[in-house]
């Protein structure tokens, strides 16, 4: 039996190829894709029909809701659920009106259409098919879309897109014009009751070169978690054995920010010994969630992860920072010189339900991301893009004393030291 093709510039292709990379781009191995749940099963037939807005496991740092109403311009509203608290009803104790409310909160984040294309040039050039092109094209455009991806939720989880540009940056600088229009949402700074430093810092322009992180800082950060009146939720991974009796988070780390974690806990009288402990922990947690693929390590339940990016703020850059009140306003402060060769990073403490992704309906292809091709220059040249529906946004609501709160996740701020540099 004949293969069905799919003809070049169809609108069924429009529709395939848009589903199709949707599909890839949501399954691919990246890294906020592991930070982010498996969708909520549904049934078939009339259930699943009915299943037009979807949120992943809320147990999880990253919550995606897929949404087939919502259009360009629209909002997606985001559900925080939160644990039950209250007292037990015991005997014979009459239990109404005193049953414990479901807290939960919504947030709305506004979604647009985002597009990436690509032009692999002259037919003579290429001295490739269309239906090559289509392969390679397609499968190059999923790539960039990832890390599009990846690096939008990093920054507005991060609050700030930092300094550092290089060359696989596709989030551009905060000075960039269309910087606003390409994170959809608001780019939020930390609140205040979320941010941290590294060492005896205190803010930004404190921070000095003793300021790097270590173990005892997040030591610290741990019991900081766990004293507060409104800690971060752990994240659940489904296969993790000891996710009910060990709560889990996890601390997104710079290069620079491992080198000199590694770098302080080699200095100990039985440092080597800590390391090999430090890098043991994570294997022996046990999850087969890609965090705990190469060598991460764990201490005190906090689960370190290196990342090939780095929110870097440099000597002289103007920080956008939250002030001590509890209605949420922000101030900038300046990063101190630095001793050569040093800047201040950024590292990530995340808990679950930290951040939001939203996806919407193409309107061209009633599907979340839309396919298009097309033959240019009289039959001579092949173009094609995808195109998707979506926004993203850092998760936050009012505490219980009504202060505004980023609700999973903690940034915080150490000077890290170039290790390329003796």
């Amino acid at each position: 039996m004949a293969q069905t093709q799919v003809p070049f510039g169809s609108p069924l292709a429009r529709k395939i190829f848009g589903v199709a990379s949707f599909q890839e781009l949501t399954r691919k191995n990246t890294f906020m894709n592991s930070l982010t749940g498996p969708a909520p099963k549904v049934g078939s037939g009339a259930e699943a029909v009915k299943a037009e807005r979807m949120q992943t496991s809320p147990e999880y740092p990253c919550v995606r809701i897929t949404d087939l109403t919502k259009e360009r311009g629209d909002v997606v509203s985001v559900d925080l659920f939160n644990i039950l608290t209250g007292k037990p009803t015991m005997g014979d104790r009459m239990l109404r009106d005193r049953m414990m409310k479901l807290k939960y909160d919504s947030m709305d984040i506004k979604i647009d259409q985002a597009r990436g294309g690509f032009d692999p040039g002259g037919r003579m050039a290429q001295q490739r098919t269309i239906h090559d092109l289509r392969i390679v094209g397609r499968q190059n455009i999923i790539g960039w879309w990832a890390r599009y991806l990846d690096q939008a939720k990093y920054v507005h989880i991060a609050g700030a897109r930092g300094s550092m540009n290089t060359a696989d940056w596709v989030i551009p600088l905060e000075t960039d014009p269309e910087f606003g229009e390409i994170m959809v949402n608001p780019v939020l700074a930390p609140t205040f009751n979320r941010h941290l430093y590294g060492g005896d810092a205190t803010s930004i322009g404190t921070l000095d070169v003793a300021d790097t992180l270590s173990l005892s800082t997040i030591d610290r950060i741990r019991a900081m978690i766990d004293e507060a009146d409104m800690p971060l939720q752990p994240i659940k991974f489904p296969d993790d054995p000891a996710a009910e009796y060990e709560p889990l988070y996890v601390l997104l780390v710079s290069t620079r920010q491992w080198h000199n974690l590694q770098t302080a806990i080699e200095s100990l009288p039985n440092g080597g010994s800590v390391w090999r402990t430090f890098l043991m922990n994570a294997r022996e947690r046990g999850s087969k969630n890609p965090l705990f693929t190469g060598e991460p390590g764990l201490w005190n339940g906090v689960l370190i992860r290196k990342t090939q990016r780095a929110i870097r703020f440099l000597p002289g850059d103007t920080v956008t920072v939250a002030q001590n009140t509890a209605n949420y306003q922000t101030t900038t402060q300046t990063v101190p010189t630095l001793t050569a060769n040093h800047s201040v990073d950024r590292a990530l403490l995340l808990g679950a339900q930290a951040m939001g992704e939203v996806w919407g309906k193409d309107s061209g292809s009633g599907a979340h991301m839309r396919w298009y091709e097309e033959i240019t220059d009289h039959g001579a040249k092949y173009e094609g893009s995808v195109a998707g529906m979506l926004g993203m946004s850092k998760l936050r609501f009012k505490d219980v004393n009504n202060v505004m709160t980023d609700h999973g996740v903690y940034a915080i701020d150490t000077v890290a030291k170039d290790p390329r540099v003796a």
